[in-house]
């Protein structure tokens, strides 16, 4: 979040308008960089999302509108199901689509709609979804190698910014070497990879799921980015989420924040200047 904080804060100097300025806030998930390690069972998108409501009233921020892409999205949308009251709107730029396929992918779709993409989803997990199957069921085993490994871990996390990003397998030409050895020391020297790959666990044991009658009822953004990993159409993701702004961005991957800071923040100022 570093390149795109200056840009939300301070936008006047960065090609915007000053009234479009943000107040930013940005929490480190638990058992991340350097928060806490959670010591109990039960730390999950839901529990996280209660945290961030709690701290958001005690910085007085009564009501505010919150973003995220990945582990962000998942706990934005638990704060849209469960703090809907406190969200003047949601951002994001990933859905996970288990969250709209009742938490699974072995269900029988419904309809067209649900196939098709049930289709691109099951394929999708079957040649890149293995780091997930393994941190969702065996999070200690898998990492005390990586916590003994520097090579290891460098190899588990810049896999996947040159496998999720727009780079065209080129990963130095999108995040410099700095930048990606800078996000592996976090999780060094910190030796947090255990636990933040348990994130995976808790969310395998209590999936979010999006319905019509488990529905995110403040308005909701979408940015769109066009080397993202599988996303549900939109017909599929407003039948969970009240879809007002779904913006297709020409360029960018999964680490948008990251890898297109200046697209990102633009989509954020725009959309919720209508609620200012």
């Amino acid at each position: 979040m570093t390149k795109i904080t200056p840009l939300l804060t301070d936008p006047a100097a960065h090609g915007g308008k000053a009234e479009d300025a943000f107040d930013v806030i940005v929490p480190s998930l638990p058992g991340y960089g350097f928060s806490d390690r959670p010591l109990k069972q039960g730390i999950g998108p839901k529990k996280i999302a209660a945290l961030w409501a709690r701290l958001m009233q005690e910085l007085g921020y009564k009501r505010f509108g919150a973003q995220g892409g990945d582990w962000g999205s998942a706990i934005s949308i638990a704060l849209g199901l469960d703090h809907a009251e406190n969200l003047i709107g949601i951002h994001l730029n990933y859905i996970a689509g288990r969250f709209l396929l009742g938490g699974t992918l072995n269900q029988a779709p419904e309809d067209e709609i649900e196939n098709a993409y049930l289709e691109q989803l099951r394929a999708w997990w079957e040649t890149e979804g293995g780091y997930s199957h393994e941190q969702g069921t065996k999070p200690q085993t898998l990492s005390y190698g990586l916590n003994d490994s520097p090579i290891g871990l460098a190899a588990w996390i810049i896999e996947k910014f040159r496998t999720w990003s727009d780079c065209g397998g080129d990963v130095e030409s999108v995040f410099s070497r700095d930048e990606l050895l800078t996000n592996v020391m976090i999780y060094w020297l910190t030796e947090t990879v255990h636990s933040s790959a348990r994130l995976y666990y808790e969310s395998r044991l209590q999936p979010l799921s999006l319905s019509r009658d488990n529905y995110v009822a403040p308005p909701v953004a979408f940015a769109a980015f066009p080397r993202e990993i599988p996303l549900p159409p939109r017909q599929l993701a407003e039948r969970g989420l009240n879809i007002i702004r779904w913006t297709e961005m020409p360029r960018g991957g999964h680490f948008a924040a990251m890898e297109q800071p200046e697209l990102l923040a633009k989509d954020l100022r725009e959309f919720f200047r209508a609620f200012r």
